[in-house]
């Protein structure tokens, strides 16, 4: 290739508060009937006064934390004039020249190996209302949403290829949801993405012209816009047509980038301090407050999954993608341990039997485990350990432990899943096997010792799975052995 790729990420992320970001109307829009959250101040009429959300602030910081970003002590809020019709007021409440968060990085599986991706900022703002166009041709708004906390989290011109750009989206997503400060839902808007980007020739030492595809919010979206664009600006490079600094609209069923704007700016927005609140003043000991609340993050606990019990780093990848999951495999593992089980095989019926079942009943973890206590999988394991069920019959046990939310122990037990390992139930199924194949019973005694396995199979069968394999094997060769 005979171009340099740059790209730089604006992720917009809904902080999960109850209220808005500057008043006390609900910050829950999702199903709430169009303008009823709403107030003199979210919808900007005047002599309404603000006031910052202060749980808010604390969450915004606790990302910039988990961002390894430094948290500024003074921060200022403004406000970024533009007019829209989904904001009420004509401007935004947000940051510029101080930033909650600055010079963070994260670390992602570049395309060469491992990459550091370094921010700019993190900042905080309020959302904008929801434009909802109509076939006639006209427009509604919705300011429900209009308000609402928002971060966005800037990076530094630091990614490659749009496969780096979406493996970056996807790091961010986990660690944000992971923390508690978004839910990660993608399609409601609560996380979506701006995407800059520039081409230039091998050699040449300045950026070409930024253009800025706006609104992203798929991972998949992610990566075909920017490869789209990238296409797009080579082949105006190599025809000798200038690409204009510019912003541009993903349209998903074209598969293209199409223009919408030249680009602003930020002498275009007017930035001024907001005349309404005061400065925020955030001492050391408030910070240390929020470095307290923050949580193992998924990179330390992948880590420790692989020297502290022994995993693989896929199962341990696997197994902290989701903070929920890798919980609940920890209080499997602690329940597991007492019965001598180890977290390699409490790993094993996790991302095994576990995650089969619930992508097969559609099932959240939440959901699922109201029912499957996490020692069940110990118990389970433990059975088959000690020789009282086969692995055939662990899987059911398991499986109904899942879907009824009983130990498998006591279905073990009502089902009549226990090992048929010796006596007179086992004698009968093996004279039965070899009074119904009489050739190939006639083979293996005509020297074809492998043809016993087909009889192995045939009891195996008729158990259900139950009866032990070398058990039956040895039955089989006393009883072929007498006639």
């Amino acid at each position: 290739m005979n171009y340099l790729v740059t790209i730089g990420l604006e992720i917009h992320a809904q902080i999960l508060t109850r209220s808005k970001m500057f008043c006390g109307c609900s910050a829950d829009y999702a199903d709430a009937p169009p303008n009823t959250h709403v107030c003199p101040v979210c919808m900007g009429l005047p002599g309404a006064l603000p006031t910052p959300n202060r749980r808010a602030i604390e969450l915004a910081a606790l990302t910039g934390l988990a961002l390894n970003c430094r948290i500024s002590h003074e921060n200022v809020i403004s406000r970024k004039n533009y007019f829209y019709a989904d904001l009420p007021s004509g401007y935004q409440r947000s940051q510029y020249d101080d930033p909650l968060c600055v010079d963070g990085w994260v670390d992602i599986e570049g395309d060469n190996g491992p990459k550091r991706i370094g921010l700019t900022r993190v900042h905080i703002e309020e959302d904008t209302g929801k434009l909802i166009h109509t076939n006639d041709g006209g427009s509604l708004v919705d300011f429900n949403r209009a308000g609402v906390p928002l971060m966005e989290i800037v990076s530094k011109p630091d990614i490659a290829s749009p496969e780096e750009a979406r493996r970056y989206f996807q790091k961010l997503r986990q660690i944000l949801v992971w923390i508690g400060v978004n839910s990660g839902d993608m399609e409601s808007g609560a996380l979506r993405c701006d995407a800059n980007v520039s081409v230039r020739p091998v050699g040449q030492q300045e950026y070409g012209p930024k253009v800025e595809i706006k609104n992203i919010n798929s991972f998949r979206f992610v990566e075909r816009a920017l490869a789209y664009e990238i296409e797009r600006q080579i082949r105006a490079l190599e025809s000798g047509e200038p690409i204009v600094q510019s912003t541009r609209g993903w349209d998903e069923a074209s598969g293209t980038t199409v223009a919408q704007r030249t680009k602003e700016f930020a002498e275009d927005y007017r930035y001024f301090p907001e005349p309404d609140i005061p400065p925020l003043r955030l001492t050391d000991a408030w910070v240390a407050e929020r470095r307290a609340e923050l949580p193992e993050l998924p990179d330390a606990r992948r880590q420790r999954f692989v020297e502290e019990y022994g995993l693989t780093a896929y199962d341990a990848g696997i197994l902290t993608d989701e903070r929920a999951v890798s919980d609940f495999y920890e209080q499997a593992v602690a329940a597991a341990r007492a019965r001598g089980v180890t977290p390699k095989d409490v790993a094993n019926w996790m991302t095994g039997e576990f995650f089969r079942l619930l992508k097969e009943t559609g099932e959240t973890l939440e959901s699922a485990t109201q029912r499957l206590r996490a020692g069940y999988i110990g118990e389970v394991q433990e059975l088959l350990n000690q020789g009282v069920i086969t692995r055939t019959s662990a899987k059911e046990a398991f499986e109904a432990s899942f879907r009824e939310g009983r130990s498998p122990a006591t279905i073990v037990a009502e089902r009549g899943l226990a090992v048929i390992g010796a006596g007179d139930a086992l004698t009968d199924l093996v004279r039965q096997a070899i009074a119904n194949n009489p050739k190939v019973v006639e083979e293996y005694r005509r020297g074809k010792g492998t043809a016993i396995k087909f009889l192995i199979g045939q009891v195996m069968k008729a158990t259900r799975g139950q009866a032990n394999p070398q058990a039956v094997q040895q039955a089989l060769e006393q009883e072929l052995a007498q006639e």
